[in-house]
């Protein structure tokens, strides 16, 4: 991706009479990138992505939930959430739990 000070500075160069190839030599990068900014109207505009949501969204409630009754075995729950249709990873389960795994544990035998 180049910057739009750089997409400017193209379009002058390219309407002075340079050729791509002296361009890109130029600015250092390949022709074929030259040319294709050299086609657009206008610089392109950065656009954030927006949040996605993640497979293991759907089921975080059901995890924490059976994690403060005590079940703190990741095989367990993972083979609950994928019977209500998760298709993630045991990893993300068990990356997802992690960090809950004291404090529930703390919870369960009632020690703080």
């Amino acid at each position: 991706m180049i910057k739009n000070g750089e997409y400017f500075m193209i379009k002058e160069m390219y309407e002075k009479g340079m050729y791509v190839t002296h361009i890109a030599k130029e600015l250092g990068r390949d022709p074929k990138t030259i040319r294709k900014w050299l086609e657009q109207d206008e610089p392109g505009r950065y656009q954030r992505i927006s949040n996605r949501t993640g497979k293991l969204d759907l089921h975080k409630d059901h995890i924490r939930h059976r994690m403060e009754d005590g079940c703190l075995n990741a095989m367990v729950i993972y083979d609950e959430i994928k019977a209500q249709g998760y298709t993630g990873s045991m990893t993300t389960l068990r990356y997802f739990m992690r960090p809950l795994k004291p404090i529930m544990a703390s919870k369960a035998t009632g020690t703080v």
